[in-house]
């Protein structure tokens, strides 16, 4: 069947994303550029920063739980948007799924600027050159929109090879610092002296961005062969997946570089890949871009998954619910692609990159939000049945508002004003399909 599908949004072909390629969605869009920096933002708090990775490994396994537990109850794309909206009603889900939306769009930017960042570190004519480089990030944007535009399948395929190519520098760096490392590089427990705790929060904060991206495999569930049981099962093995290679790189990094030279260091994994000659440094900036598109990849992805998923229901406009013979929802890919892109050329415009940099900040709040929300939404569900799940619920809900108070009472105060941005869309959309929810009723009847 190659046709187009109908304005319902229900899938023309089979489901074909499997455990490997739902588990490549969410490692894939964890591993981005963020790794490559840590090792030289946590140098200064000593090695104390593996508390911290420990902490938030366990937070992050926490929502990994609840989320895949939330997804074990639904085959139904959206993601958040379909937690909240299943919990708490239509206006809960459209602003939960708006949120996110706006987090993948102003990632979107971010990862392309980092990709263009990059490149310029092994194509000495795009260093330094702005224009060159807002060309590369631009086009990048729409040659990941143009795969998933393809398709599922291709997008899925495309996200796993991405995620299986960018874990080799971090292999690679593993294995040189255990190798050729000295112990005796690894920093004191507490240089700072800051109060033990003071030093666990700041780490664990720090190292919670590079968790960002596991809900990534719970979006698209209607393209997932048995998504009850495959979803759940993938996120958290991801989750774990990647909290090894985060603390394992970290450490292998300290090992080589000098706690001195860590701590000023601009690219500490390809400082580190020198012990291999100047190649070293070639293979981890080819892995940082490699690592960057995955996660542009994902990213664009399950943006377009959750503005589909919304308009489906009626609360966004409907063409955005269209799929093609693909099964790619094709008019919200291009949409999302869009507002990337502008974005984007914002951030290359004389003036605007402390305004960028204030939407980057967002882009993370707005993606915490879902996750307090989704813990709620279990602690709902799991509050007289099920206790083990309840605490893990509770776990996760804790770590999610520790995180978000980390971003500060204007960034709070912004997140809620980008949230309001969103109710004319959703009132709008709402008056002029009646009674959404009377359908998805009809629907799971």
């Amino acid at each position: 069947m190659n046709e187009l599908s109908d304005q319902s949004g229900e899938g023309v072909r089979p489901p074909s994303m499997g455990f490997w390629q739902v588990w490549s969605m969410s490692a894939g869009v964890m591993i981005g550029s963020g790794i490559f920096l840590l090792p030289a933002v946590l140098a200064p708090y000593g090695s104390i920063s593996f508390l911290g990775w420990l902490f938030t490994t366990l937070g992050a396994i926490c929502i990994a739980l609840t989320l895949g537990r939330l997804a074990s109850r639904t085959d139904k794309s959206g993601g958040f948007y379909i937690y909240a909206r299943d919990a708490f009603g239509d206006l809960a889900g459209f602003l939960m799924g708006w949120s996110y939306w706006l987090s993948i769009v102003f990632a979107t930017a971010a990862i392309a600027a980092a990709f263009a960042g990059y490149a310029g570190a092994i194509f000495p004519p795009l260093a330094g050159n702005t224009i060159a480089q807002m060309f590369v990030a631009v086009a990048l944007v729409w040659l990941i929109t143009a795969i998933n535009i393809r398709g599922v399948e291709s997008a899925a395929r495309a996200q796993l090879v991405m995620t299986l190519l960018k874990i080799t520098p971090l292999v690679l760096i593993i294995g040189l610092g255990f190798l050729f490392g000295s112990w005796d590089n690894i920093p004191a427990f507490n240089p700072t002296g800051a109060p033990v705790i003071k030093g666990l929060a700041a780490t664990a904060l720090l190292t919670m961005w590079a968790f960002i991206g596991i809900e990534a495999g719970t979006v698209a569930a209607e393209d997932v062969v048995d998504a009850k049981r495959t979803i759940p099962r993938a996120i958290t093995s991801a989750t774990i997946c990647v909290a090894v290679l985060y603390v394992a790189s970290t450490a292998a990094v300290m090992l080589i570089l000098p706690v001195e030279a860590l701590a000023v260091s601009e690219a500490p994994f390809a400082d580190a890949a020198r012990l291999i000659g100047p190649i070293g440094a070639t293979v981890i900036a080819l892995g940082a871009m490699v690592s960057t598109a995955g996660s542009l990849n994902g990213c664009v992805f399950i943006g377009a998954q959750t503005a589909m998923a919304t308009a489906r229901d009626g609360f966004a406009p409907k063409f955005l619910a269209k799929k093609n013979n693909g099964a790619a929802p094709a008019d919200a890919l291009i949409v999302t692609g869009i507002i990337g892109t502008i974005i984007l050329l914002m951030n290359y415009t004389d003036g605007l990159v402390a305004a960028f940099t204030f939407m980057i900040s967002m882009s993370t709040l707005a993606t915490l939000a879902p996750y307090v929300l989704s813990a709620l939404a279990e602690i709902k569900a799991d509050w007289r049945s099920a206790r083990g799940w309840l605490i893990i619920a509770l776990a996760a809900l804790v770590y999610s508002i520790i995180a978000m108070a980390g971003a500060g009472i204007t960034t709070l105060l912004w997140g809620a004003l980008l949230l309001a941005a969103g109710l004319p869309i959703f009132y709008w959309s709402k008056a002029r399909h009646k009674k959404p929810s009377a359908a998805i009723a009809d629907a799971n009847a």
